[in-house]
């Protein structure tokens, strides 16, 4: 089973237990941003995959 970054991005920010409004607020994007990560929509950048990680604590290999 694959794992992909917009379920560790969702479930991450679950398990922090943050909605999506909440989640976007600390990365400065808005809510329709952080939606359209956790439904494969839109690959965040490099930059912003770095801000991701620093808001779980977490590497950026465990995201990917």
């Amino acid at each position: 089973m694959t794992i992909y970054l917009s379920e560790n991005i969702k479930k991450l920010r679950i398990a922090m237990g943050m909605n999506q409004v909440e989640f976007a607020r600390q990365l400065g994007v808005t809510k329709q941003c952080v939606s359209n990560w956790e439904n494969d929509n839109v690959i965040p950048s490099i930059e912003m995959l770095c801000k991701i990680a620093d808001v779980f604590n977490v590497t950026t290999d465990l995201l990917l």
